[in-house]
């Protein structure tokens, strides 16, 4: 499983406006189904909210890893948010984050999900990937560089 299969343009969401871990949760839930068309929004956010009460998911300088997993999806889905002002998030360095990568799995996925959350460290060890990521003012670019440092990986591996 590729982050640009499940981060579609239209599932990248710029300009976040939250300021807090619980507004962001919101905000991307509800972008997320009104992308997809799902009404799954409370089922969504509450199997996000249950995974962030275990442990916080800001694991990364600037970047938070929000997911759960959920009988609302029938295959992996995820939703990129990218903050400019930065969200107060409880990160485990107590700085705020700018990319949020919100992952939703289905219950039975338990290493697809894995594999993803896999990929996606392995993305974040890329300095460059971040700075680039963050610069982005619409989805389109947004998605190209995720496409960008996917090929990068891959050609490495």
């Amino acid at each position: 499983m590729i982050l640009q299969d499940v981060l579609l343009p239209e599932f990248i969401k710029v300009d976040m406006e939250a300021e807090d871990k619980d507004e962001a949760f919101e905000e991307l839930v509800a972008y997320y189904c009104q992308a997809d068309k799902s009404g799954a929004h409370d089922q969504i956010l509450d199997a996000i909210v249950k995974r962030e009460a275990k442990m916080s998911t800001g694991i990364h300088k600037g970047i938070a890893v929000p997911h759960g997993k959920t009988t609302a999806v029938n295959s992996l889905r995820g939703v990129l948010g990218i903050s400019r002002k930065g969200v107060q998030y409880d990160s485990l360095d107590g700085e705020p984050v700018y990319l949020l990568f919100m992952i939703i799995s289905p219950m039975e996925d338990s290493e697809k999900h894995l594999r993803l959350l896999k990929h996606l460290a392995e993305l974040m060890e890329i300095p460059q990937f971040q700075t680039e990521l963050q610069a982005q003012k619409d989805p389109q670019s947004a998605f190209k560089i995720i496409r960008k440092f996917e090929e990068m990986l891959s050609s490495q591996s």
